[in-house]
């Protein structure tokens, strides 16, 4: 025991004698654009708050993407809304794709609002001609959040070819075919880029009702681990999988038709969660401006789990052992 204090006092006294001293050069973050990225009080976030982890939007020191472009896929509402809207906040030129424009366009969009380009992302020459733009406006891409999915329920024993194929298309193929493009256009830029996409717990656990939504976030947190080792040095590969986010689109299939009986069964649903709560978009978009920024410059091929601890094994509602968790909430 007391080589091994002597051992870590003798690391810790190591690493002070280097602070001070330049850093090595990472290919994302050249010395004079890092400052770019220091941190500053001008991002707003949703920060837990309360005994059971409620949100409220609240001012919160973010991080500076001032000069960085970022793309986010589905990017128009919910989850992607959330998360184009932070890194908008922290200074980023913010490019936002979908099918349909925001409700938000019908009264004109703001000037400092993301760029909307309407594309479906599973549509290759749209991809193309989506980077395209995106290069000719501004020269370069240096986040893509590949967030653009969904999970439409169907019994695996009832699901159609076209319908499992099509899933599988969405939620796997087309973020990896616009990573693979994006990661051509950040291979040139001397600083590389950051790829991330957006996966579910649904890739990690059983997922009963959406099997081939779960298959294909399972894959897609495989393809992260190897596109990390494929395309480094200058490009890293990351992803954040949430469990459920309370979003409309996300609840719309677990709640009741009635204001009242969604209240209720979204209470039931976070009853299940340690943290009391479901996710909200702003905690997945915390996530996304952390795993792109130089802090997290040595995480690739990494899986960041949102799931405020987890979900309470079934099993324990059948003995006398979940009473024991229910008197920590």
């Amino acid at each position: 025991m007391r080589a091994c204090l002597l051992a870590r006092a003798a690391l810790v006294g190591r690493g002070r004698l280097y602070e001070g001293r330049q850093r090595k050069h990472h290919p994302f973050e050249s010395t004079a654009r890092h400052r770019l990225f220091r941190l500053r009080g001008s991002a707003a976030f949703l920060l837990p708050s309360g005994p059971h982890g409620q949100t409220e939007t609240a001012a919160m020191t973010g991080f500076d993407f001032s000069g960085k472009v970022v793309l986010v896929t589905g990017g128009t509402k919910g989850i992607g809304a959330a998360i184009a809207q932070a890194f908008q906040a922290a200074g980023a030129t913010v490019y936002v794709c979908g099918r349909t424009p925001p409700a938000s366009a019908a009264a004109g969009m703001p000037e400092n609002a993301p760029r909307f380009i309407a594309a479906d992302v599973r549509d290759i020459d749209t991809v193309d001609a989506m980077l395209a733009r995106i290069e000719r406006e501004t020269g370069r891409l240096d986040v893509l959040v590949n967030n653009a999915g969904g999970a439409p329920f169907a019994l695996a024993a009832q699901a159609s070819p076209r319908f499992t194929e099509a899933v599988i298309r969405l939620n796997l193929l087309a973020p990896l075919h616009l990573a693979q493009r994006a990661n051509a256009l950040m291979q040139q830029q001397a600083e590389g880029g950051v790829l991330l996409f957006i996966g579910s717990v649904s890739g990690l656990r059983p997922s009963p009702g959406t099997a081939a939504y779960g298959a294909a976030k399972a894959g897609l947190l495989n393809a992260v681990r190897s596109l990390a080792v494929e395309w480094a040095p200058k490009v890293r590969v990351c992803a954040v999988s949430p469990s459920l986010v309370e979003t409309e689109a996300a609840t719309s299939g677990h709640t009741g038709s009635s204001a009242a009986d969604a209240a209720s069964a979204l209470a039931s649903i976070a009853a299940t969660i340690p943290a009391g709560r479901l996710a909200k978009p702003g905690d997945v978009a915390s996530a996304c401006l952390f795993l792109t920024s130089p802090h997290a410059a040595y995480a690739s091929g990494s899986n960041l789990i949102l799931e405020g601890g987890g979900e309470v094994p079934a099993f324990l509602a059948a003995t006398d052992l979940h009473k024991a968790f229910a008197t920590h909430s």
